[in-house]
C-alpha cells in the first residue's frame, strides 16, 4: 500500500517534468530562441544585424524578424536597410523542418532542413523554391552555434550550374 501511495505521489511530478512532443520536436531549434545582434558583411557591405526568434500560434511556427542595416559604400553611396521575416516550421508528412522568409525586396525563400551535425550546433537549409529570383538559381543558409550565446550565419547563393559562392556571412550574440 505504501509503494503504491508513494507512486500516485510521484505521477504528477513526473507528467510536469516530461517534455511534451510539441516541444520534443522543436529541440534542435531552440538554441535560436531569442533576441540577437551582431555584425557581418559580404555583397552588400558591412552591416550590423538585429534579430529575434520566437514561437507564434501555440508553438507551432518559430517567427523571425531581421534587420540589417548596411553603411553606405562606393557601390552603393546611401547604404541599404534591409527586412524581412521568416517562418520556422515543421512539415510532419516530410518530416523536417522548413524555413520560409519574406524579404523586403519581394523574394520569397522557402528552404528544407538538409543536415544536423553530430554535434547539434550546424544547420543547413537548402533552397527548395526561390520566388522573384531568376530561373536556376539555388541558395543555402548555415548556421553554426559557436556557443550558446554565438551564432554564425552564412548565406550562400549560385547562378544556375555553377558553385555557391559566399553572399554574407554574420556573428550574431544572444541579448
Amino acid at each position: 500500500m505504501k509503494k503504491l501511495v508513494f507512486v500516485l505521489c510521484l505521477i504528477p511530478a513526473l507528467v510536469c517534468s516530461q517534455t511534451s512532443k510539441k516541444d520534443s520536436i522543436w529541440l534542435p531549434l531552440k538554441p535560436f530562441l531569442g533576441q540577437w545582434s551582431g555584425e557581418g558583411g559580404g555583397e552588400p557591405g558591412q552591416g550590423k544585424y538585429e534579430r529575434s526568434y520566437h514561437f507564434i500560434l501555440n508553438k507551432n511556427f518559430i517567427e523571425i524578424k531581421n534587420k540589417s542595416i548596411y553603411v553606405p559604400t562606393a557601390k552603393n553611396l546611401s547604404g541599404e536597410v534591409h527586412e524581412d521575416l521568416g517562418y520556422f516550421s515543421y512539415d510532419k508528412g516530410l518530416r523536417k523542418f522548413k524555413l520560409r522568409q519574406f524579404h523586403i525586396e519581394s523574394f520569397v525563400n522557402e528552404y528544407v532542413l538538409d543536415s544536423i551535425s553530430e554535434d547539434k550546433k550546424t544547420l543547413i537549409f537548402i533552397a527548395v523554391a526561390l520566388e522573384n529570383i531568376p530561373k536556376g538559381w539555388k541558395a543555402r543558409e548555415t548556421y553554426q552555434f559557436i556557443n550558446d550565446n554565438e551564432l554564425q550565419e552564412t548565406f550562400e547563393i549560385a547562378e544556375a550550374a555553377k558553385e555557391f559562392k559566399i553572399y554574407s556571412r554574420v556573428t550574431l550574440f544572444r541579448q
